[in-house]
């Protein structure tokens, strides 16, 4: 998830230590709802993406109180779509960077995809060879 929603609320003054670094640079996890700098695209199946669905809407309730778990879902589900659109746009396992700054209007955010290594850009400094003995 981006999770940009969970600095809505927040002022600059108010990103200082890890907060900042989350926001400035960070995912939300919808495992363990920390977060990562890193996120690497997946595929998921539908009923692994309801739940991610489910347990967004359950943090809204518990982390961000939220009325209900009924009234979060549409907001989760949201969420969980504009995730899945990022995605969307590139291979399994391509690794997506996120970038916010705090603007006038809001919070801006820039993704890119990082490109892995290509064969080239590295040496082979050894191999595996069959033990003889």
């Amino acid at each position: 998830m981006s999770g940009s929603f969970a600095f809505a609320d927040s002022g600059p003054g108010d990103l200082v230590g890890k907060r900042r670094v989350a926001f400035r640079s960070a995912f939300l996890g919808t495992q363990s709802f920390g977060w990562s700098t890193f996120v690497s695209v997946s595929d998921i199946d539908t009923e692994s993406y309801e739940a991610v669905i489910r347990r967004l809407a359950e943090h809204f309730v518990a982390r961000y109180g939220a009325p209900s778990v009924e009234a979060a879902l549409p907001v989760a589900r949201a969420e969980a779509e504009f995730a899945a659109s990022l995605a969307a746009e590139h291979r399994v396992n391509m690794l997506l960077a996120v970038e916010r700054e705090m603007e006038e209007g809001g919070i801006r955010e820039r993704f890119r995809a990082l490109p892995p290594p290509r064969e080239a850009d590295h040496a082979r400094i050894w191999a595996l060879v069959p033990d003889t003995e």
